[in-house]
This record gives C-alpha cells, structure tokens and sequence, in this order.
C-alpha cells in the first residue's frame, strides 16, 4: 500500500522556483534512497512533504491530500522529520528533548535510549553540551519518540566522524529490520544506501531523473547523475 505520493510536485521560495517536478512513492515498511548533487531539490522535497513551504501537484499520505495541511496536521498524521543541522532543544536535557515530542506508541524513553545507549548514559546532561554526533543520535530519537508511520532522515550522517556515523547508519539498518516503518534517506554515501535502502530516486534541477530499485543503480547512472 503506498503510503507517501508525489506526482508533478513543484515549489517556489517566493519568486524563485526550486522544484519542477518530482514524483516519487514509498509503500507502508519502504525505505527510499532520495540521490543528487548538492542544491538539486532534496531538502526542499523534505520541506514541502513535511508542509513547510506550499507546494502544487499531488502530494498525498495515505490517501490524504498534505498540500491542504499546516505542518503540525502533517507530523500528526506520522511524519517524523530528522532535519539537516540537528536542531536539538539545546537548553533542554537528552531526556526533556525526548519527552517533548513523545506521542504514544511503540517508541518510548526506554526504547530510544536501548537503540541510543549513549543517550540513556546523558539523559540529564543539556543537550548543548552532547557532541555532533550525540546530538544527532538525539535528533534521530527525538523523532522516533513521536511514533511516526515515515520517519524522513535528511543528511542524518553529514559531518559526523567515521565511528559515529557507523553507529547512524546501524542504526538505520535496526529500524529497516525491525520496526516495518517507512524511511526515507537522504545522504551522499551510496555503499551505506545500498544497504539501507529498497528503491531510490535522483533528483536533478528539481526534477526527478530517475526511479527504481536501488539494486538497478548501475555505475553509469551513478556517474551520470551523481558523479560518483
């Protein structure tokens, strides 16, 4: 069952248009490789999915229309965003980020902190004062503790030392296993999305210029799109 649609999506900051065109689909359990070059429309995908700039075209979570909601009905609905740059409650503890967005359902403290044991060793330590690759990991939680349906992942490795970004992306791989919930991922690491991932699609000028399984990505297609 498809869960997230977009079809002929556009977006515009103002008078400057940065999507023209992006159709994709993830199904209920998916996870979706979202590819291209730096400023090619990916954050901005994330932003119109997520409502927080208007968008025109299709654009449907489980068969109801997002274009007609305001940001929190769409997070409500069960979209989760990890956003670029972390964006953590600094002067909130690990445990008080993570109690702020708690929702009920299958993720709670317990469980973010088993998936996270870091966290659970500084829950009352500020959150300003946990490394990048802490607060990351709390960015991660903090959006599994809204319990959503598609948790949307947006350069959740960027900038992060090798160790740590190892540990993101086993984490990534537990919740493809053993959640069933959809994810999409957006990151420039292709190895680690191949195998974190079921389809993939490229986004080009803010287009999408490609779309299938991530097992059909050939070295061509990379070094065409990507430049990989």
């Amino acid at each position: 069952m498809t869960l997230l649609e977009l079809e002929g999506v556009t977006a515009s900051y103002g008078a400057s248009q940065a999507l023209f065109g992006i159709d994709l689909r993830i199904a209920e359990g998916e996870a979706l490789a979202v590819m291209g070059r730096n400023g090619m429309g990916k954050t901005t995908t994330v932003r119109t999915i997520c409502r927080m700039i208007p968008a025109a075209g299709r654009l449907t979570f489980d068969g109801q229309d997002l274009a007609a909601l305001s940001s929190h009905r769409a997070a409500r609905l069960g979209i989760g965003l990890v956003p670029e740059g972390r964006r953590c409650f600094r002067d909130l503890t690990v445990a008080e980020n993570l109690l702020a967005a708690a929702r009920p359902g299958h993720w709670d403290l317990d469980r973010a902190v088993t998936l996270f044991p870091r966290l659970g060793e500084r829950q009352r330590q500020r959150a300003a004062l946990l490394s990048g690759g802490e607060q990351q990991m709390l960015a991660m939680a903090r959006a599994l503790m809204t319990n959503p349906r598609l948790l949307i992942l947006d350069e959740a490795t960027e900038g992060l030392a090798p160790i740590v970004r190892q540990e993101i992306w086993a984490a990534i791989a537990r919740l493809k296993s053993e959640s069933g919930m959809a994810m999409m991922v957006i990151d420039k690491s292709l190895a680690e999305l191949r195998g974190a991932c079921d389809k993939a699609v490229i986004l080009e000028r803010g287009r999408t210029v490609w779309s299938d399984g991530i097992d059909r990505l050939t070295d061509e297609i990379s070094q065409r799109h990507l430049g990989v």
